[in-house]
């Protein structure tokens, strides 16, 4: 498999490679499509360079004396983004990097799966961003992202959607949801809206006043 990139005036979401567990080549190929800007986290970079794939960055702390510059000649031209800093994931660093280089959005694919320790903190670490990138997370059952306080999307009827909240989160109320909510709370670790389910096709309004809610779009 290989990339690069049809990109229409830099609108389109970048897109980071984690080192959690794969996704379909029909997925990720969907994605390489569009993206501007390709970064794979260092953990992963064998797996990635094994499909093929051309990247523009390769990105981590670089441990267990990972060498990215055997990878310059298989990708070049190619970034190498040296990041020690302990105090965050290799993927909070991929996100630093690409708010500093002025991207809006990205896609996030790998950040699933395998480790359930990776996973809870890949997905949890959206919150931190909130307010300067928009982060989408996808693998091959779902799409999951970060909620505004008002959300409204067209959706048909029978989709599974779940609502994860990351911490407390209070206020809400659903329209057009299975299992309704008016002015409740959901908070991790002791209510969850996991699996509700859109009563109709048509557009589906999730509300809230405070906290960080995670919208999982699912399926099987």
């Amino acid at each position: 498999m290989s990339s690069h990139h049809i990109v229409r005036d830099d609108q389109e979401p970048a897109l980071i490679i984690a080192n959690g567990a794969s996704c379909s080549q029909e997925l990720m190929g969907q994605l390489l499509e569009w993206s501007p800007r390709i970064i794979a986290l260092d953990s992963a970079i064998d797996r990635v360079a094994a499909l093929g794939i051309k990247v523009d960055v390769v990105l981590g702390d670089f441990d267990r004396d990972f060498n990215p510059h055997r990878y310059l000649e298989q990708q070049y031209p190619l970034e190498i983004i040296h990041a020690p800093n302990q105090e965050k994931t290799d993927l909070e660093k991929a996100f630093d990097y690409l708010i500093e280089k002025g991207h809006k959005a990205v896609n996030v694919i790998w950040a699933t799966g395998k480790r359930a320790d990776h996973t809870l903190t890949n997905l949890t670490s959206i919150v931190r961003y909130r307010d300067q990138l928009k982060i989408v997370v996808l693998d091959d059952h779902s799409k999951i992202f970060l909620l505004p306080n008002k959300f409204d999307k067209w959706y048909t009827s029978n989709t599974t959607l779940s609502l994860i909240p990351v911490g407390k989160v209070s206020g809400i109320t659903t329209h057009n949801l299975l299992y309704v909510l008016t002015n409740e709370t959901l908070e991790l670790g002791y209510r969850t809206g996991t699996s509700n389910q859109v009563l109709a096709d048509g557009i589906v309004t999730i509300e809230h006043q405070s906290g960080n809610l995670l919208l999982m779009e699912c399926w099987d």
